[in-house]
């Protein structure tokens, strides 16, 4: 005799998130589901004695209790009573099945009429029926083909949309018969993929074996149409809903030569277990292994810890499953699947892509497996980071926490601690700007016991800066133009950075005017255009020129004015011998008290007051000492100035 078990059969996706979260809930205080939360009521029996009871009714559901969504969903009604009674609702509902309601919803405030291909009166379809105005449920072609007859519906303006268990080909039929007919209408395969590859699987091994066993619950959807599938290419099929209903079969059991196992996608794993231990008590193979014996090695042992690889399956919300090519169902939680808080799934991971995972966690009652990419990417990370130190290689890595002491990066997976001392960050400004950056360190200690890495960002950056260096001595000369960077100021100048070499610009290179501060022309941080006007290499000092001819003060002034032209000045100071006015920024004339007015004055002020703006005449530019002489009498008189 041989035996094989259908690696699909069991808890879907769906069904062991919902179980998962009733768990999980009921383990605080007792939780309401509201309905079955899966259609197996052994697995109901098994949740109520953990604390989750079932409400049918709404009444039957305390004001203010915690609410279980069950996993085929409920109308959007559903979800407004309980937010009324004031009750906290734990939604378990299948991401594929919401999915659905999505697109009902979407598609109903369009205008549409939703189709659904499914079982009438099924949780799932009437959940999803809650979700629009106008919809109509067809089992079969045939009701789609009748119904289109009858023109009850205008199906011109239909959306169709699939329960996630129904039949690939009845779903199929249906559609193009609508499609035929009525052009407008659209189509959405909302068919679960699991439900196809359990089907699949089914239609397989039913081929191939004399006996079927069948186990699930009988008013499962997905577990009478493995059935069917099972019936109509195997000669001996039994459905079962858990191993006392194998008693009424052992002499087609007995005459089997190879058995295949399925089971529907809300049988838990210790039901298929209970199958399978009361075969063993009534079959021993020829060779003397029993049956329980056969069915457990295709329930691979698994161990917390142990290193697995897998493919991927089906990716959610909330996690990503992988098949192990095992009995059990294994998933990633999104938590563990990177330390990388930049970290995109749709980028990294796609369906059948084979991936490396370490086992955290082992429900054999459940039939489920936790995994942890992460704890894999932890464990070459450790091999990473040591190489990185022995070759003195530089790493990336994410910063994702700061502390008193520094920051954390991660990379290849193991957390990177850096003083604040190696960020390279000055001690006046936060280390929080480098969280969520990538950040390039140098790996300066490593105790694989203590599980403590530390990294400096300082020592890349020195090392940078010092190449860089380098680099400009080899080329700088007098009258090189570079852009900098102002690190630092003083009373006396700038430094500015620029590329990897501090040059300083003296206070008086800063402006042609006259300033008491380098504050008041640049900031730190600032980019600037300097040129060199001075080296010495022997110390390793350069100095640089900022302000340059063409903002000249004094050139703007000889290239706009000449002796006999009149400008508008503005009074700046008053003197005993006269007045001083800015005739361009940075040039100042003097107004001799004699070049005031038409007639004598003893003082500036009996005319003038400061601020105000005249006209004026150059009578005189002294090149030399960079002076002007200005009259206002000439302008007044009407001549030249004696």
């Amino acid at each position: 005799m041989s035996v094989q078990v259908a690696q699909t059969a069991g808890f879907c996706f769906g069904v062991r998130r919902a179980v998962d979260l009733a768990e999980q809930e009921a383990a605080k205080r007792p939780i309401y589901a509201y309905g079955e939360l899966i259609h197996n009521m052994h697995e109901i029996r098994r949740l109520e004695q953990c604390g989750v009871r079932t409400a049918y009714d709404m009444d039957e559901t305390p004001d203010g209790a915690p609410v279980l969504i069950r996993a085929h969903g409920v109308s959007r009604a559903v979800y407004d009573r309980f937010r009324k009674k004031g009750c906290e609702i734990f939604d378990a509902t299948c991401p594929f099945v919401s999915r659905i309601h999505r697109i009902a919803a979407q598609e109903s405030a369009a205008g549409r009429l939703v189709v659904i291909i499914g079982t009438p009166g099924h949780p799932e379809v009437e959940g999803i029926r809650g979700w629009c105005r106008d919809s109509v449920v067809f089992e079969d072609a045939e009701s789609v083909r009748n119904a289109l007859k009858s023109q009850k519906w205008d199906f011109n303006r239909a959306s169709l949309l699939a329960q996630t268990t129904v039949s690939r080909e009845v779903w199929e039929k249906s559609a193009e018969i609508i499609k035929k007919e009525c052009t407008n209408c659209k189509k959405f395969d909302t068919i679960c993929n699991a439900t196809d590859e359990r089907q699949m699987e089914a239609r397989l091994l039913a081929g191939k074996s004399d006996t079927m066993i069948v186990i699930g619950d009988k008013k499962s959807s997905n577990t009478k149409r493995l059935y069917e599938i099972s019936r109509m290419l195997c000669p001996c099929v039994l459905l079962v809903e858990d191993a006392t209903e194998l008693n009424a079969a052992r002499a087609d059991i007995t005459r089997a030569r190879n058995i295949g196992i399925t089971a529907g996608a809300s049988t838990p794993a210790w039901i298929i277990k209970e199958v399978s231990n009361m075969m063993s008590e009534e079959i021993k193979i020829e060779n003397g292994e029993d049956f329980a014996a056969m069915l457990e090695e295709s329930f691979k042992t698994l161990y917390n810890g142990e290193k697995v690889t897998g493919t991927v399956v089906a990716i959610s919300a909330t996690d990503v499953q992988v098949d192990l090519g095992v009995k059990h169902t294994a998933y990633i939680p999104m938590d563990e699947l990177s330390d990388d808080p930049g970290y995109k799934v749709e980028e990294n991971i796609k369906p059948g892509d084979e991936i490396e995972a370490i086992v955290v966690r082992v429900n054999d009652v459940e039939g489920t497996v936790t995994l942890s990419k992460k704890k894999v990417d932890h464990l070459k990370g450790w091999e990473s980071i040591e190489a990185a130190k022995e070759e003195h290689t530089i790493v990336e890595g994410a910063i994702v926490e700061e502390n008193r002491g520094g920051i954390v990066a991660t990379a290849f997976g193991v957390r990177v601690f850096i003083p604040a001392s190696q960020t390279g960050v000055p001690k006046d400004e936060p280390m929080s700007k480098l969280l969520k950056t990538k950040q390039s360190f140098y790996i300066t200690e490593i105790n694989r016991q203590r599980k403590r890495v530390v990294g400096s960002i300082r020592a890349v950056q020195q090392e940078a800066r010092k190449a860089a260096a380098e680099k400009v001595w080899e080329t700088i000369e007098v009258g090189s133009t570079y852009t900098g960077t102002v690190k630092s100021l003083t009373s006396y100048g700038a430094f500015v950075d620029i590329g990897g070499v501090d040059g300083m610009i003296h206070i008086s290179e800063l402006s042609w005017g006259r300033i008491k501060h380098p504050s008041e022309v640049v900031s730190i941080g600032d980019p600037v255009n300097v040129f060199v006007i001075g080296l010495d290499r022997e110390n390793k000092k350069i100095s640089l020129g900022y302000k340059r001819e063409e903002d000249n003060p004094w050139s703007i002034f000889k290239t706009n004015y000449e002796i006999g032209d009149t400008a508008n000045v503005k009074i700046l100071k008053f003197m005993p011998f006269g007045a001083f006015a800015e005739i361009v920024p940075g040039v100042d004339g003097l107004i001799h008290i004699s070049q005031i007015a038409d007639h004598r004055i003893a003082k500036p002020d009996e005319t003038l007051t400061i601020g105000q703006e005249v006209e004026a005449k150059i009578i005189d530019i002294n090149d030399e000492k960079k002076k002007v002489s200005l009259s206002i009498r000439a302008l007044l008189v009407g001549g030249d100035e004696d």
